[in-house]
Parts: C-alpha cells; sequence; structure tokens
C-alpha cells in the first residue's frame, strides 16, 4: 500500500513539475481561427439477439446492442490563436438515436484554452491520446474509447515537452482531470426495481508518460508510462431512494488522489483498503521507423486493479501485447495489427483483506473491471476498458457486473488504401472466456466477432462520404448475429 501511495504522489508531483519545466514551441500552433462541421446518419440492421460486436464498439457511445438501430449525430469544432501564446478552441457533437440506450447523447461539449505547453479544458470530449491505434485495436486497457466520453476539468500537456539541453531526446507528458459519470439515470433505468445502482460518482484521472529518443534523428523510439483512474464518491440508490451517501469532500478528494484508506464511516472494504474504485495502467511501445511510410511498432499494456499488480509483488502475467505494421503506399494493405490479449490472472483466486483478528493479507482475486461497491469501469453500460471484456449492457439481464473478465483473445485488424477515393477495414478476434473466479463459467466459452467495412468518398462530391459495413457474431458468449450497417456523412470548413 505505501508503495502504491507513493507513487502517486510520485506521478503527480513530477507532472506538475515537468509541466513547468517545459514548453511547447510557438511554432506547433497554427494562426488564425477556423472551424469545421459534421453531419451524420446511420441505420443498421441485424438477424439474432443483437447488433453485431464490431458494428458498436469503439465508437464512443454511438449505436446500441439492440437490433434494427439507427442515429442521427451533428457536430461543430472551432479553434484557433489568439496571439504567440494563447488559443482557444470549442466543440460539440449531438446525437439523436431510435431503438438504442439513450434517444439524446451529448457525446462532445468542451471549451479549451492553452497557453503555451499547457491547455485547461471543460466538458465531454473524444479520447484518442493512446499508445495503440485506435482504428485497428482491440482497445486500450484503461481508456479505449468504447464509452460514452466522462465531462471532466482537465488539465495536461497535448504534446510531448522536449527536456532542455538534451537535443530532443527525452520528453513528458502529462495530465490531471477531476470529473463526474453521467449514466445514473441510465443505470436506473436498466436494473428495474428494487435494484441496487449508482447516482452522482464522481471521476479522477491522472498520467505521465515518458518518450526515450529523437523521432527525427533515429529510427528507433521508446514511449510508455503510468496512468491511473477512480470512481469515487455518489450514492447508492435504489428505486430513487438515497441508501448511502459516498464521502466527496475535499479531504475525502485527497484520499483519492493519493490512494489511502477513507476512514471508518465508510463501507467496509474503503477504510482498509483505499477509497473509491481504483484502476491504473503501465504502458510501453517502442517504434522503429524507417520512413514515414514504413516502420514497426511493438507495445505492451498492463493493467491493474488497485494496487495488488501495480508492482512486482506478483508476476505480470496479464496484459496486452501488440505488433502493429505500417506498409509503403500500394493498393492492396496499408497497415496490419495483431494483438493478444491474457487476463486469465489477476493475481490469483483469493482475495483477503488483513484485520485485527488475521493480519495476513492476500491482494488475490482482483476482478478487473468490476468493484465491490461502484458498478464498475463502465459508462453508460459500455466498458471504458478494452471491450473484449464483455461490457454490462450486453448481460441482458440487467445486471451492471463484467460476467466474464478471465479472457484470453487474439485480434486481427487490417486497413488499406486501395483508390484515391476508397478506404476499408477488417477486424477479426477470437476470444476464450471463463467468467469470474467468482462466477465461473461451468464451461469454456468462446466468441467470434469479425467485421469488414468501406468507405467510399467520391471526388466530385467534396465532403461526401458514405460507410457499409458488415458484421458477424459466432460463439456461445454473445451468440450469433449477422448485421449491415450505412451511414452517410457531410464534413465541411466553417
Amino acid at each position: 500500500m505505501k508503495k502504491w501511495r507513493l507513487t502517486a504522489l510520485l506521478a503527480n508531483l513530477v507532472g506538475t513539475a515537468i509541466c513547468y519545466a517545459t514548453e511547447l514551441s510557438d511554432s506547433t500552433l497554427s494562426t488564425g481561427f477556423e472551424g469545421s462541421y459534421e453531419v451524420e446518419a446511420a441505420a443498421s440492421v441485424s438477424s439474432g439477439g443483437h447488433t453485431p460486436f464490431w458494428l458498436i464498439t469503439n465508437r464512443s457511445g454511438l449505436g446500441s446492442v439492440k437490433t434494427n438501430t439507427g442515429f442521427v449525430r451533428a457536430a461543430a469544432h472551432a479553434g484557433g490563436r489568439i496571439d504567440r501564446h494563447w488559443s482557444l478552441r470549442g466543440g460539440v457533437d449531438l446525437v439523436g438515436s431510435w431503438r438504442s440506450e439513450s434517444p439524446f447523447l451529448i457525446r462532445e461539449l468542451y471549451g479549451a484554452i492553452r497557453y503555451r505547453a499547457f491547455e485547461l479544458s471543460a466538458g465531454s470530449r473524444l479520447e484518442n491520446d493512446r499508445l495503440v491505434d485506435m482504428h485497428l485495436s482491440s482497445g486500450d486497457l484503461l481508456f479505449s474509447g468504447n464509452a460514452v466520453p466522462i465531462p471532466q476539468i482537465k488539465l495536461s500537456m497535448p504534446g510531448y515537452m522536449d527536456i532542455p539541453g538534451l537535443n530532443g531526446w527525452l520528453g513528458f507528458k502529462a495530465f490531471f482531470s477531476i470529473g463526474w459519470l453521467t449514466d445514473s439515470r441510465w443505470q436506473r433505468n436498466y436494473v428495474g426495481e428494487n435494484k441496487r445502482y449508482f447516482s452522482d460518482v464522481m471521476y479522477h484521472s491522472k498520467g505521465l508518460r515518458l518518450r526515450i529518443g529523437n523521432p527525427s534523428i533515429h529510427p528507433l523510439t521508446f514511449e510508455g508510462g503510468l496512468e491511473m483512474a477512480a470512481q469515487y464518491g455518489g450514492k447508492v440508490m435504489i428505486d430513487g431512494e438515497v441508501i448511502k451517501k459516498m464521502p466527496a469532500s475535499l479531504k475525502d478528494f485527497f484520499h483519492v488522489v493519493i490512494p489511502s484508506g477513507g476512514g471508518g464511516s465508510d463501507f467496509p472494504g474503503e477504510e482498509v483498503n483505499v477509497l473509491g474504485n481504483h484502476v491504473g495502467e503501465w504502458s510501453g511501445r517502442l517504434n522503429w521507423r524507417l520512413r514515414q511510410d514504413l516502420g514497426l511498432s511493438a507495445y505492451y499494456l498492463h493493467f491493474f486493479d488497485d494496487h495488488s499488480m501495480m508492482f512486482f509483488d506478483y508476476v505480470w502475467h496479464d496484459g496486452l501485447f501488440g505488433l502493429e505494421l505500417t506498409l509503403p503506399s500500394n493498393p492492396v494493405v496499408g497497415k496490419v495489427v495483431y494483438e493478444y490479449l491474457y487476463m486469465k490472472d489477476q493475481s490469483g483466486p483469493f482475495l483477503w483483506d488483513h484485520t485485527s483478528d488475521l493480519p495476513e493479507q492476500v491482494s488475490g482475486d482482483d476482478d478487473y473491471y468490476n468493484n465491490h461497491l461502484y458498478a464498475g469501469w463502465e459508462h453508460w453500460g459500455m466498458g471504458i476498458g478494452n471491450p473484449l471484456i464483455i461490457s454490462p449492457v450486453w448481460n441482458g439481464d440487467n445486471s451492471l457486473k463484467f460476467k466474464c473478465n478471465r479472457v484470453v483473445s487474439h485480434h486481427v485488424g487490417l486497413a488499406g488504401h486501395p483508390l484515391s477515393w476508397l478506404d476499408w477495414r477488417l477486424l477479426a478476434s477470437y476470444t476464450r472466456g471463463w467468467g469470474r473466479y467468482k462466477v465461473p463459467y461451468p464451461f469454456v466459452k468462446d466468441n467470434v466477432n469479425l467485421l469488414a467495412e468501406v468507405t467510399c468518398s467520391p471526388a466530385r462530391l467534396k465532403g461526401w462520404s458514405a460507410t457499409a459495413a458488415v458484421g458477424l457474431d459466432f460463439g456461445n458468449m454473445l451468440g450469433k448475429s449477422r448485421g449491415v450497417m450505412l451511414s452517410i456523412k457531410k464534413t465541411g470548413i466553417l
């Protein structure tokens, strides 16, 4: 536990110190203000019990597991420099849908102000700063872009900050945020009567990442770091009645920033462990780029739930192992991604938090993405982390639990640009699931999820594009499903 607190404190202090020690070059910011807009309409038709997995996964809240659904959306973004050091940016992305978890969704609504290296933003904003290719990867283990964005106030360094005097061979970036989850009404409708759900839950995240190597000089670089997030505060509800109000004072917030116990007034587990539901990720990526259009990357993401697998008290068996190959321009394939996801170990099957009667500590059964108190690492029913750990919205029985977090999966993503007006993408995942340690499956289940997608952007119709996608699911984890989705999009300059 001391290691957990110390590392969190160091991440905060070092991240803040680096922010103040370095800054972006003024030349990295464009001058003047400009804006863009985007409107889209999409519909899907499916057979089986649900919309196929990859037709709605990793789309930041777009689509629904229900069959025969659709949406319309409108988005606008604008920004630019005020002077040499200051710049502004803002955006909105609104979605209306039918046969969905919510008929109306605010996907993005944010404003951001930037001074030199620092950016302060407020609101809901799409997550895109990950070490994996968010178009082809199965998804980051901590923030995959699978769920509806979480509104937050965030202080960050958007780009790597070079340390002076090292000729660009060492750089850092960091962020710190506080926010709140917006799915309490959805949870109440989903769980039904006489079932527990959670309202007004708070959110906190922080991270520190480094880059070793100068990509403009040498083809080999390394990126990696530590990120942590937590859910805390809020109210435990049943049928609209408050059963328990969780601590959310300024003092409690410091217990979340530096993970520590919340005192005797909290639920059992909070006082002997840490206040709130804490998750995190160590990440590392090695890039070898010979040319702009030719490169190979290898990466490893290690997820931890609370403190048991944060360090090396247990062997790191679990994680996402990936290879990414970028090929020179050709009419066949431009990028290939392969990933191996192993999440079976979870520090072993047994958990015991020490007590005065039995002071031994056994920090097993991490139960990834679940929590003994909160709904778990989800937002609007979709997992915030890797979606191959099937999200609660797929359960079909009004449960907010991730029912199968002990999985082994192989995933392949392919993409190409054969013609100036044509792009394509293929995703294929094979997953085996053992359920949870607490509630194992009676037999091993499997899942096959496939996606084939083509996007056409005719030169004669400037700003217009159409995407057709086919999704297929097989196996006894989600069941069989076949579906097609068609979307039409128009983008332009404001």
